[in-house]
């Protein structure tokens, strides 16, 4: 092995053994965390939304940095490839309503199975089609979807990779990474042979980090589901088609190494890859790139439904304005925007069946909707920076009476953040539409909140909000739900075929 290799992998070693054991020193610069570690830990939330186990993306980029090694990328391209593999899905949650509406079926279970064939194959595609349009349906319905899937072809199927890498791509553009960053995860679903998405690029027209990014993950998939051996099967079965032949020699050199079999089998994917950030060009997560990171990542959130369409901008806005209401300092502002942002980030792993359906939701759908706080939770408390806001975030279903979900404790009981998060949240969702009702006028829910304060709603907090309401003019997002549903309209006159 090179001395290149060498020096990286003792720098490595040195540092995972700072990060495994919390020392501050080498893993932050003074109070700053690696923002390495930041979207490690929020990768989890991307792979919810994919389906995927916790730790898909974390065990995608372990998989990526080591041909990174062995291809001795410079420091400069391999910190773009490790943030290109972390934010690889960014942009998943933007396809996730026309997924579900075109299969009729769970988006993350439609996500999570479509990674495990070959859909560049007219007959596996077609058995897919099969096996998964309106597993519930009639046969009537199921025929209907899968015609219209073939009537119009495979554009539908460009649209529906572009909308997901455009998008990530942005997110990546939006946290100030390098282009290679956001070029790599726009090449993630190209393939070798040119018979991949969105633009059909071919060989050496894709990437180099694209190729290591798409490789990478589909070996992660099959390795998870199916172990090591399957995984490596895959890799050669696809090689020249869907991946660089190079890099899957490369890939089966690796699975003999001790070291990257044992990293692949650690549980705590989002550590072991911390380990990976080039150090000698360091990224920190200061304030400012915290409320980028925030941000982002509700826009992720927001995109999963077009009713959600801008919600945590609007929540966070509100509590926002609460906070300022009753005195808060800079510091409580900014964790308190933070958490409104990011209180919804659970709904990524709501099936987007549930989260669009027009109708009332049965019990086991309602059950489903009330793990979304709980999820939000863990993956808050993943995240060093933004841990002490994860309860918070995680009580905004509750209410005062302790009727409310997940946890169903009175929320007199829970600080002053969570109950301002709570009672924006209420306001600004039923003052926008859903699937099931109109849109309601301000002063139609201050009425119906007033009306329940006391006994669900906090007093204190509809106070507050009632004191900022009359400082600034409220608009509902009303309007921008009708841009998004009018996209996401005009997507579904093209349906998708994965099979042709």
């Amino acid at each position: 092995m090179g001395k290149f290799v060498t020096s990286q992998l003792m720098e490595r070693s040195e540092h995972c053994a700072v990060v495994e054991r919390g020392d501050a020193g080498a893993a932050k610069r003074g109070d700053t965390l690696r923002l390495g570690e930041v979207l490690s830990a929020l990768s989890y939330a991307l792979d919810i939304t994919e389906g995927q186990p916790c730790g898909h993306a974390a065990r995608s980029c372990l998989v990526g940095m080591h041909l990174a090694e062995k291809l001795h990328l410079l420091s400069s391209d391999r910190s773009s490839l490790f943030y290109a593999l972390l934010l690889k899905d960014a942009g998943c949650s933007s396809n996730a309503a026309k997924m579900a509406y075109l299969f009729g079926a769970d988006d993350r279970k439609i996500k999570h199975d479509l990674k495990e064939i070959d859909w560049s194959k007219a007959a596996e595609g077609l058995r897919f089609m099969r096996q998964n349009v309106s597993p519930e349906g009639s046969r009537t319905e199921r025929f209907l979807k899968m015609a219209a899937m073939l009537l119009h072809g495979p554009g539908g199927a460009k649209k529906l990779v572009q909308t997901r890498c455009e998008r990530g791509a942005a997110v990546a553009r939006t946290l100030g990474f390098p282009e290679m960053t956001a070029q790599a995860i726009l090449d993630l679903d190209e393939h070798w042979n040119g018979q991949g998405h969105p633009r059909g690029l071919r060989g050496e027209e894709i990437s180099l980090a694209g190729r290591i990014a798409g490789l990478a993950q589909t070996f992660e998939v099959f390795y998870t589901k199916l172990g090591l051996t399957a995984a490596l099967e895959m890799t050669l079965a696809r090689s020249g088609t869907w991946f660089d032949p190079t890099l899957v020699s490369l890939l089966h050199g690796l699975a003999a190494e001790d070291e990257f079999r044992s990293e692949l089998a650690r549980r705590d994917a989002d550590v072991a890859v911390a380990c990976y950030e080039p150090h000698d060009v360091p990224r920190y997560a200061d304030d400012a790139l915290l409320d980028r990171v925030a941000e982002a990542f509700a826009q992720v959130v927001d995109a999963k439904s077009p009713w959600t369409h801008k919600h945590s901008r609007g929540v966070a806005d509100l509590a926002l304005g609460m906070g300022r209401a009753v005195g808060f300092e800079a510091d409580r502002l900014r964790r308190l925007r933070r958490t409104a942002l990011l209180h919804d980030i659970g709904k990524l792993g709501v099936s987007n069946l549930v989260l669009d359906k027009p109708g009332k939701l049965t019990d086991e759908e309602f059950a489903a909707m009330k793990k979304h706080p709980d999820f939000s939770e863990r993956i808050l408390a993943r995240v060093p920076a933004f841990a002490s806001m994860a309860e918070i975030a995680g009580a905004h279903h509750e209410r005062l009476d302790g009727r409310g979900y997940y946890r169903g404790v009175a929320s007199e009981t829970l600080p002053l953040e969570s109950r301002i998060v709570m009672v924006a949240d209420v306001f600004e969702a039923l003052t926008a539409a859903r699937p099931y009702r109109a849109g309601m006028p301000a002063e139609k829910v201050i009425d119906m909140l007033e009306r329940d304060a006391g006994t669900s709603v906090c007093p204190t907090a509809l106070n507050l909000l009632k004191r900022h309401l009359e400082r600034k003019d409220f608009t509902s997002r009303v309007e921008h739900q009708l841009e998004a549903l009018d996209l996401l309209h005009q997507d579904l006159a093209a349906p998708v075929c994965m099979a042709c």
